[in-house]
């Protein structure tokens, strides 16, 4: 493999460090899950996640916290109401190019073998 793309595939697996954490955790991809099924304006209360993922309060506000600290999700707060979204901005986008630079490593080997 060419020592640049090891490189960049590095800075990518660094740039999307935290995503990864986030996304790889099944009580936070039930979330995730619950949101995009429940895709409403402005966004899902706790409670609502809570009924539909069978989980306890604490544990979806913790596992929320986490989900925004990583960027994938955006809290809208009316008054003193908290509504969670998948955040449009979504550091998720990020792992398009990490994927792109581990394709490229798949292409170089393809080449390699059918040489």
């Amino acid at each position: 493999m060419d020592q640049e793309l090891a490189a960049t595939i590095a800075i990518e697996f660094k740039n999307n460090q935290k995503v990864l954490n986030a996304i790889g955790d099944e009580t936070r991809q039930a979330i995730l899950i619950t949101l995009i099924q429940g895709q409403q304006n402005p966004g899902m209360r706790v409670d609502e996640i809570r009924m539909k993922t069978h989980l306890s309060r604490p544990t979806v506000s913790h596992h929320l916290k986490i989900l925004k600290e990583s960027q994938i999700i955006s809290v809208h707060k009316e008054g003193t109401l908290n509504y969670y979204s998948l955040d449009s901005g979504s550091k998720l986008k990020l792992l398009k190019n990490l994927v792109n630079e581990i394709e490229k490593v798949f292409s170089q080997c393809e080449e390699q073998t059918s040489e």
